[in-house]
């Protein structure tokens, strides 16, 4: 970790460390900057991305720092009814940006890891794409994409990697209403031309 603050300097806006897991804390529009360092310093060369995803914290603080008091405890006897289960209680938006896009790496040489995180606000959720430095970036970008509705500014090819062109919404995301209906689309399977569910 010292040798990745020390080559980084003020890129870093924050860092942790928590059981051999290091992380540092990057604003979005460094990201690219911070990616090149991290490749093609000879003391770091971190040569493999291993993993781009996101998380959607409603603008909370990175440990999930709920209030008991954000749930209503009224519902959880209702949880214990099929239909009930699928209502949302969603905690206040904070205010910190709602999303975290997050990066693992490896050094396959000297054989260490670093974890990356960048928030991303909600009413803006794009980011620059790594593809530049990683090309095996480009599938996990889409997924991030697809799952969580981040979009990937200089991807050569971002569109959904799981999902039908049609899918309204992003699926990970803590607000998507996971009884919604979704457009059909007719190429899309044997069963497409039935209704998801009965009405």
């Amino acid at each position: 970790m010292s040798q990745v603050l020390a080559t980084l300097g003020e890129l870093v806006a924050g860092h942790s460390a928590f059981r051999g897991d290091d992380t540092i804390h990057v604003a979005r529009e460094n990201i690219l900057r911070v990616a090149e360092l991290l490749r093609d310093t000879p003391e770091l060369a971190f040569d493999m991305l291993i993993d781009v995803t996101a998380v959607d914290y409603l603008g909370q603080p990175d440990g999930f720092v709920t209030p008991l008091t954000v749930w209503d405890r009224s519902l959880q006897a209702h949880k214990r009814i099929p239909m009930s289960r699928h209502h949302l209680v969603l905690p206040e938006r904070g205010p910190e940006p709602r999303f975290a896009v997050v990066y693992h790496m490896l050094s396959t040489k000297l054989i260490h890891r670093l974890r990356i995180k960048c928030r991303v606000p909600e009413d803006d959720p794009t980011i620059p794409s790594v593809t530049p430095v990683w090309s095996g970036a480009n599938w996990l970008e889409r997924e991030t994409y697809d799952l969580y509705g981040i979009r990937f500014a200089g991807h050569p090819d971002l569109r959904r990697i799981y999902l039908y062109e049609g899918f309204v919404g992003h699926p990970l995301r803590k607000d998507y209403l996971k009884r919604d209906n979704q457009p059909i689309d007719p190429h899309a399977g044997p069963a497409a031309k039935e209704p998801r569910r009965p009405n």
